[in-house]
Order: structure tokens, then sequence, then C-alpha cells
């Protein structure tokens, strides 16, 4: 039977095994993996034609993402305000779009947004338009507005739009819980100074909530980049759409599903490392 001093013994015997099994061996495995994927897109002519082809979409996915993620952003800041705001019209109609954004799935609201939400909001500048035209002064704005036209809003657009509506309430949450984290004591502050509520959210709670949301934030860019592999259902160029269409070409299904794994894998693990770093300085700052 081996007993608690022979465990020590053997630790103090072998120091080293104790410390390597804290290794992440892993990610040893993944990067051993990706060396695997990258030398077979250099020396395999199936892997390099797939590669030529599928990184195409990187533009696109990139593109779509940070364009989805600005707007999701800018709305979940309106959102997350209005979830701790006093206003009763305000905080309910915040609090129901929230909740029942976060109930839906992505694909479902991408779907929705793209056929639903983006015609109804061209509906509704086609009708301003029909109002604004008979005002002399802006006559020519409404004449425009009567001319958009649901042809002119590519798919690409619609899926920023449904990607935006989605994530807009994952942010609402975060921007919430960044604002509920400031002391109490940082509002009553500001308010004695002189502020009034608007002045004492922009230069005294937004600020400092910022700066502890930035790691969240970050976790969702990168959400949002995965999940605009979903924007391939609308046939959106993009890296997942792409790799479909190179495996119903070339039937390579393992060239094509490799591929498509290797690239989201390099992005999100570049992004992963950015932002452990962002929060080791938000820790340090702190």
């Amino acid at each position: 039977m081996t007993t608690s001093s022979d465990n020590v013994g053997e630790g103090r015997l072998f120091p080293a095994m104790g410390n390597m099994s804290r290794w992440p061996w892993w990610a040893l495995l993944i990067g051993l993996g990706a060396v695997v994927v990258v030398f077979n897109i250099f020396a395999a002519p199936a892997y390099k034609d797939a590669f030529g082809f599928i990184s195409e979409g990187i533009i696109t996915t990139v593109r779509v993402t940070l364009t989805a993620y600005g707007l999701a952003i800018i709305g979940g800041l309106f959102l997350g305000l209005g979830r701790v705001s006093h206003n009763i019209i305000y905080y309910n109609l915040s609090t129901m779009y929230v909740e029942l954004i976060r109930g839906i799935p992505m694909l479902v609201i991408i779907l929705y947004g793209a056929f639903v939400v983006v015609p109804l909001g061209l509906a509704i500048i086609n009708t301003l338009g029909v109002w604004l035209a008979a005002v002399p002064l802006i006559s020519p704005l409404g004449l425009a507005m009567q001319q958009v036209n649901i042809q002119q809003v590519d798919m690409s657009g619609r899926a920023i739009a449904g990607l935006a509506m989605g994530y807009a309430a994952f942010e609402a949450e975060v921007f919430r819980a960044g604002i509920q984290s400031i002391e109490r004591g940082q509002m009553e502050a500001a308010r004695s100074l002189g502020m009034n509520y608007v002045q004492a959210m922009r230069y005294v709670i937004l600020p400092q909530a910022f700066r502890r949301v930035l790691p969240p934030l970050g976790n969702d860019f990168i959400a949002i980049l995965k999940d605009s592999s979903l924007i391939s259902v609308l046939a959106v160029r993009d890296i997942t759409q792409l790799g479909k269409l190179y495996r119903a070409r070339s039937f390579s299904s393992f060239e094509a599903y490799n591929t498509m794994a290797f690239l989201y894998l390099s992005m999100t693990f570049s992004l992963s490392m950015l932002v452990k770093f962002i929060e080791r300085k938000v820790s340090h700052g702190r």
C-alpha cells in the first residue's frame, strides 16, 4: 500500500512530474493540429485549392462581424440605460426587448431581421417619404425616401441587421451589469456637485462602467464572430458559405471543413489572447 509519505517522497524525487501535469497539453495538441493543417495547405494540392477558395470569405466575415457588433454596442448601450432607468416606459420597453430576444435562437433572429424587420423598416421609410414630399422645403428628401426599395439592400446588409438585433440584447445586459456595479455613492456625489442624471451618467458612471465591461464585451465580439457563420443561410459569401460551396463543388468534405475550422479557430484564438491581455490590464489598473 502506498502511504502519504511515499507520495511526498515521490514528489520530492520527481518534482517535474507534478509541474508537467499542469502543462497546457490541450493547447499543445491544438497547436500540433494547426501545424498539420498549415503544412497541408502549402503542400497538399487539395488543401491549397480549398484554402484559396474559402479564404475569400474572410473579408465578408470580418466586415459583417465588425459592422453588426458596432451597431449592437450602440443599441445595447441605449437598452442597458433603459434597464437601469427610473422611467417606467423606457424601462419596460427595454426589458421587454431584452427578454424577448434572449429567448429566441440567433438563427431565427437573423431570418426575422432579414425578411421581416428590414422590409418593414423600408416600408416605414417609404411612408414617411410620402408625408415629407408634401412639405415644400424638404420635398426632395421625401422623394428620395420614396425611391428606397428592398432590392437596394443586399443579403449582407440584412444579415448585419439580424446579428445586430440579437446581440444588442446581450450587450444591454453587459452594460446593465457594468452600470449597477458602480457604487451608488458615485451617482450621489455627482448629483451633489450639481450634475443632472444625464450628466452624471455621461461623465461619472459610464466611463467607470465601460472600463469594467471591456472583457465581457471582448468575449461577445468573439461570440458574434462565431455566430456570423449563421448568415450562410442567407447565401452571404462568408467563410461558411464558401466552405459549403467548395464541398458541393469538389465533394472534398475533409479538406473543406478542416479549412473552415482552421480559419475560424485562428481568428477566435487570436482574439481570445487579446481579450486575456485586456483583462490583465484592467485588473492591474484596478
